[in-house]
């Protein structure tokens, strides 16, 4: 699946970060608190050198052991509060800051449960699953540290300049002579480094979607021996990210290189000069240790300018990520389109009127998959849709839960437009087997009363697995309450297949679309489950994609779709009589018909 890609422009990392505001809002209180702490802590630590110089300038100059000891002890006792200070800081922020990761993980998985079933065709899942975790988690540790710290290392630098420039101007402004040609050369490594750590993270997510596509199809990679071309396409992957993540490290060694040098040569010229005016008498020995002293106690908060510069880079990023998923328009919930209620001697049961359809990300020109569809299913039918493959059978289906939206025309359930309803509202009167059954990580029992409402219990569960022949269940090592493990590859096909027919019928739907259901089923298992079958579809209109005869006579009148038309209706008999397609079609003659690309 190709990987869904964002074009980098140029933005601002401030106003994308602000953009987490209503997530951080609800913690705000916490978080100015642990920045105010965390500042109160660095000014604690700038007033040591003060009594350093008191200390130096006094009880030392004066050989007074005594004052020695108590400025000792004053040194001491402002060490023990700096970092009783950034200890409660750490504490304010673990919790609140856990809720905020857990607060947007929670509404990135509602979100992508509301989008179309378009945007999911598009996305790859290593993407989706990379923003969920990997960009989730940066951001969480961007709120706990640098956030806070750009925020405490500024205050510092200024509190510490201005300190310096109160003990003396003239080595104050040595100090300060690199800061244009520091503040310069970070704009520009802001600007390369936001491009690379995009970069980096698209890739993560093509990383993240090959290892699961490699673990989901295990068995068709050990099948077809293939385990070396995809351990090839891995580890050129892996390459990739790796020169990636060295160009992140180049540029970070870049900037820390010219972060460091230029403060310390400032701070070997102002050593150089300080201790010329204290030969001379121009300056007390107390006041260089003390300017000395702030100096270096700047050296973190300068040095950290790129490291805080990456990490609020890459947090930038991962929110651009975040919200590229989020800005995204779900499902619109209802009631859209036309709407209204048909009279119900016109328009009850299923009724396909002028419907077209194209996907919306087709190529401009190319022509629907499905065109002028127009289709009755009379209350309590079973209608079976059979055509060649490629013919839009399955995109037809799909287009009645509104896992995709009609491009025109319009579909009512007993008169009532799809689109006048909620999703909810629909998907519980209409119930969807497909013909590739997809089972969660769940028990039996819950993978088949997901198609049930809440109030479904233990006899619903048998009755559908009685209808679906799924009694193998029960002798499962826990019967329905066994793991079936992720997408069900512990079962084998017609067992999911089966499953999967469970949970469409479980729930009793009026409406019931099938989309060849039992395709994964031996004969003997096949008349079984048709004869149970019969049973469910009398009395409820339904729709089957049927591809055997013998499916096809579960039905009351068959639909044949030809070029994403409908090119006749009528009984089994009728057609084979009148439709030379359809009899082909149905006599399994491979000779038959154009080949076309597998409608999606």
């Amino acid at each position: 699946m190709p990987t869904q890609r964002v074009t980098p422009k140029e933005r601002s990392a401030v106003r994308t970060l602000l953009r987490l505001w209503p997530y951080v809002r609800p913690v705000r209180t916490r978080l100015l608190a642990a920045a105010s702490v965390a500042i109160v802590a660095s000014c604690v630590g700038l007033v040591i050198p003060l009594v350093l110089k008191w200390l130096v300038d006094g009880p030392v100059a004066d050989r007074d052991p005594a004052g020695v000891w108590l400025g000792a002890l004053y040194v001491l006792l402002l060490g023990i509060a700096e970092a009783v200070l950034f200890g409660i800081r750490r504490w304010l922020v673990a919790r609140p800051l856990s809720r905020v990761e857990a607060d947007m993980r929670a509404d990135l998985y509602r979100h992508l449960q509301r989008l179309p079933v378009a945007f999911h065709d598009r996305w790859a899942s290593g993407q989706l699953l990379s923003r969920g975790t990997t960009d989730l988690m940066l951001l969480r540790q961007f709120l706990a540290f640098p956030l806070t710290f750009l925020l405490v290392n500024g205050v510092t630098i200024v509190v510490g300049v201005i300190i310096m420039l109160a003990q003396d101007a003239t080595l104050g402004l040595v100090i300060l002579g690199p800061g244009i040609p520091v503040v310069v050369m970070c704009a520009v490594f802001e600007r390369r480094y936001s491009q690379v750590a995009r970069r980096a993270q698209d890739q993560v997510g093509d990383l993240t979607t090959v290892v699961e596509e490699s673990v989901l199809g295990i068995r068709i990679i050990k099948g077809f021996g293939r385990h070396r071309s995809q351990a090839r396409a891995f580890g050129e992957l892996s390459r990739t990210l790796r020169g990636t993540e060295l160009e992140k490290a180049r540029l970070l060694a870049w900037i820390w290189a010219v972060i460091v040098t230029l403060p310390e040569v400032a701070i070997g010229a102002a050593l150089v000069l300080g201790t010329v005016r204290v030969a001379n008498g121009d300056l007390s020995a107390g006041t260089l240790v003390a300017f000395l002293s702030i100096a270096l106690a700047l050296r973190w908060p300068v040095d950290s300018i790129g490291f805080l510069l990456a990490i609020s880079q890459e947090a930038a990023t991962a929110t651009d990520r975040f919200f590229e998923v989020m800005d995204e328009e779900p499902e619109t919930e209802g009631p859209g389109g036309p709407g209204g209620r048909s009279p119900k001697s016109e328009d009850s049961g299923l009724r396909f009127q002028g419907v077209r359809f194209r996907y919306p990300d087709a190529p401009s020109g190319s022509p629907p998959v499905l065109d002028h569809i127009d289709l009755h299913i009379r209350p309590g039918e079973t209608m079976a849709l059979v055509g060649a493959t490629g013919s839009g059978k399955t995109t037809l289906t799909a287009l009645i839960p509104r896992l995709h939206e009609l491009s025109s025309g319009r579909i009512t359930l007993d008169g009532l437009d799809i689109t006048a309803m909620s999703r909810q509202e629909l998907r519980s009167e209409v119930a969807v087997a497909f013909e590739e059954p997809t089972l969660f990580s769940a028990s039996v029992g819950e993978n088949v009363l997901m198609g049930a409402p809440d109030t479904a219990g233990e006899q619903d569960l048998e009755r559908a697995l009685g209808i679906a022949q799924a009694g193998f269940a029960y002798s499962l090592p826990q019967g329905t309450r066994t793991q079936v493990g992720e997408q069900g590859l512990s079962l084998s096909g017609g067992q999911r297949q089966r499953l999967a027919l469970a949970r469409a019928v479980v729930g009793r739907p009026r409406f019931l679309v099938l989309d060849d259901p039992l395709s994964a089923l031996d004969v003997h298992t096949e008349a079984a489950v048709e004869a149970a079958l019969r049973r469910v579809l009398d009395g409820t209109t339904a729709l089957v994609v049927a591809h055997r005869p013998s499916t096809v006579l579960l039905a009351d009148r068959v639909a044949l779709l030809s070029g994403g038309r409908i090119a006749a209706v009528g009984t089994h008999q009728e057609l084979l009589r009148t439709n030379a397609e359809y009899a082909h079609l149905m006599s399994g003659d491979p000779g038959h018909g154009e080949d076309r690309e597998e409608a999606r």
